[in-house]
């Protein structure tokens, strides 16, 4: 693959390469061409003898096409609206023009002839034959892959716009469809089967790809974890629960995956119930004193590696104890992720996915807002 040694951010007046604009949007530099040969969405300039230049409002221009058809929006009515709100003077370029039949230029001495080959995988690049009618669009979609993501297995149609954005790196885009998501389906629903499920795509091709994807990742990860902690703010909860005690949540010493911690953080502040997360790679003196300090109705220690699940650490929470003689109180302990197996987690509480662990410590919290029966 051939790569300009010219970083993009500072890239001369002459614009950007062909090349240079699909590694920023995600998709390959034949599906580019494909646009503009078909829709017009090329370069508006182009000097003689020289190699094509997008400036910036030409890359914003294919930016908007990219959105309108991870939306939904059948290509030659997201060109039609991209061309629109860029250039309203020029003449729209009917797909069944000369232009759009023109064959494809030869490769070029620019290098911007890389991701041909991945054609067949990318969604974004035009397909020649008919497009269908539109029409209703199913709630779950099969199969299929967001920017060259590997989502598989039945997955929402929100999953494919969700990783196209990410592999793009558009990041108001990302934060839209978040919101929608949790707005449209509820933060249980768009966690479990908009957010993770790209999560884990990601993942898969991060292993498979080197180092590649470690900034999509980064990205995608920020920004859910950015939508999650504003979710109390954005949307409707309950009222407090009067006098409940609060659930600490934490990850074991050594973890660093906080998210799953963040989502139930949010489900339960949905739900009026109070919390105290303390993050990742709690230190296990700083766990204790806050429990101590706090006297939670439930402590969640999150695992997502055998290596991080500590039985003991589990067992030294549930043996400690507060309160005046004769009314002593002590937290449930709920070990969650899969770094908990049966053995690790023997004599505790599981749950078996979010909405059960909200409802487990919502339970949890109601008992601890009543008095305790005193022992005689």
């Amino acid at each position: 693959m051939a790569v300009s040694d010219e970083p993009e951010a500072t890239a001369d007046a002459a614009g950007l390469t062909t090349g240079a604009v699909a590694r920023r949007l995600g998709v390959s530099p034949t599906t580019l061409r494909s646009w503009d040969r078909r829709y017009g969405l090329g370069p508006a300039v182009r000097a003689e003898g020289r190699h094509r230049r997008w400036s910036p409002a030409d890359i914003a221009m294919v930016e908007d096409m990219c959105r309108l058809t991870s939306a939904g929006a059948p290509p030659a009515e997201a060109a039609r609206v991209a061309r629109l709100r860029h250039h309203p003077t020029t003449p729209t370029t009917d797909p069944a023009s000369p232009r759009a039949s023109t064959p494809p230029a030869p490769p070029r001495a620019d290098g911007d002839v890389d991701g041909e080959a991945e054609d067949a995988a990318d969604p974004g690049a035009t397909d020649p034959r008919p497009e269908p009618e539109p029409g209703p669009r199913p709630p779950a979609r099969r199969g299929g892959a967001g920017g060259g993501l590997p989502l598989g297995g039945d997955v929402r149609q929100e999953c494919r716009g969700l990783a196209r954005a990410a592999v793009r790196l558009d990041a108001p885009e990302l934060e839209q469809r978040l919101l929608d998501a949790v707005d449209r389906h509820g933060l249980v629903v768009a966690w479990e089967e908009v957010m993770v499920p790209t999560l884990r795509a990601v993942g898969r091709k991060w292993e498979s790809s080197g180092d590649r994807y470690v900034e999509v990742e980064h990205l995608l990860s920020w920004h859910i974890s950015s939508t999650l902690r504003g979710v109390p703010f954005l949307f409707p909860r309950r009222d407090p629960v009067t006098g409940a005690a609060p659930v600490v949540l934490a990850c074991t010493p050594g973890e660093q995956h906080s998210l799953p911690l963040e989502v139930l953080t949010a489900a339960l502040a949905e739900r009026g119930l109070p919390t105290r997360t303390l993050g990742a790679a709690v230190p296990t003196e700083a766990l204790l004193a806050c429990v101590r300090r706090t006297g939670p109705a439930a402590v969640v220690l999150w695992a997502q590696t055998r290596s991080t699940a500590s039985l003991p650490l589990a067992r030294h929470v549930a043996g400690l104890e507060w309160g005046a003689a004769g009314a002593r109180r002590r937290p449930t302990v709920l070990p969650a992720g899969p770094g908990w197996d049966r053995r690790a987690s023997a004599g505790f509480p599981r749950c078996s996915g979010l909405r059960e662990a909200v409802d487990t410590l919502g339970r949890l919290c109601e008992d601890g807002a009543r008095p305790p029966a005193r022992g005689h």
